[in-house]
């Protein structure tokens, strides 16, 4: 690990931003031959160049996943058309890697995306956000990864995705898990559920397509309409942006527009994933 990202987070990055017409193998020795002075981080190029050599299919497996989603927006976009046209890509991404989908640094590797799932379900325990008790809604569910994983940890949980292809995928994938439910959405808002009918609510790695569509500051007045009082949220992702103050400003100012505190502000907190992490609270809670 070099300066805190891991050699998986590293080659999402590659995957994402190095045009493909540079093979893996071609990567591979551009990382052999950059040779820094520090010993860790020449033993962390080492390791890229071993993984992209070894993995030279799966990587490009990657790339192709990833540049199904374009996060260009076209001037004058409708948000409607930014979330059709984002579930389309979502679609063609999961048919080439259902794990890469929902998590490029995966490396298409189920059991790498495992490892990261549980993470997360560790910390969301931690959180108190839980329980037999706790009926949860997760927007953006993509293949139910979380939901295979929480279905034992939770009372119930509704998962939401733009996606027909991934909605198709986590309802195979949680076909035993009793307490979960799936649902297609608009991507718009949380117009199909109640004032106060969920515990908690969790959105992973979705609310960067909710800004791209132009939504994220409604969804999180949804997400304080939805909550019961006391209840949490917590966002994993707010955003692409390269600036974690500018997504806490705005976390902040939109949680104090809608009655709620923000407990948790933009922390890291998972070895095997990148992502920056907001939990907040509704108030009106204990």
């Amino acid at each position: 690990m070099a300066d805190g990202l891991s050699v998986d987070n590293a080659l999402a990055r590659l995957a994402v931003h190095i045009d493909n017409t540079t093979s893996a193998a071609q990567l591979a020795d551009i990382a052999l031959k950059m040779r820094p002075s520090h010993v860790p981080r020449q033993y962390w190029l080492e390791e890229i160049a071993t993984t992209l050599r070894d993995n030279a299919d799966t990587f490009d497996a990657v790339r192709r996943a990833a540049a199904c989603v374009s996060h260009d927006l076209p001037d004058g976009e409708p948000a409607a058309m930014t979330v059709e046209r984002l579930a389309g890509g979502f679609d063609r991404a999961a048919a080439i890697s259902p794990a890469a989908s929902v998590q490029l640094s995966s490396l298409g590797d189920e059991d790498r995306l495992s490892a990261t799932t549980g993470e997360i379900a560790l910390w969301l325990e931690r959180q108190g956000m839980l329980g037999a008790h706790k009926r949860m809604l997760d927007i953006g569910c993509g293949i139910g990864r979380l939901e295979h994983a929480l279905g034992a940890m939770a009372g119930s949980i509704v998962g939401i995705d733009i996606s027909p292809g991934m909605i198709a995928i986590a309802r195979r994938r949680c076909a035993g898990v009793a307490n979960v439910e799936f649902r297609l959405t608009s991507g718009l808002d949380l117009d199909d559920f109640a004032d106060q009918s969920f515990d908690d609510v969790l959105a992973l790695d979705s609310f960067p397509y909710l800004m791209l569509a132009g939504v994220a500051g409604r969804h999180l007045g949804e997400i304080a309409r939805v909550l019961r009082p006391g209840g949490m949220a917590a966002i994993l992702n707010y955003s692409y942006r390269t600036s974690p103050d500018i997504d806490s400003r705005d976390i902040n100012g939109l949680a104090r527009a809608y009655g709620m505190h923000v407990l948790v502000d933009g922390e890291m907190p998972f070895r095997s994933w990148d992502g920056t992490v907001f939990l907040i609270r509704r108030g009106g809670g204990t």
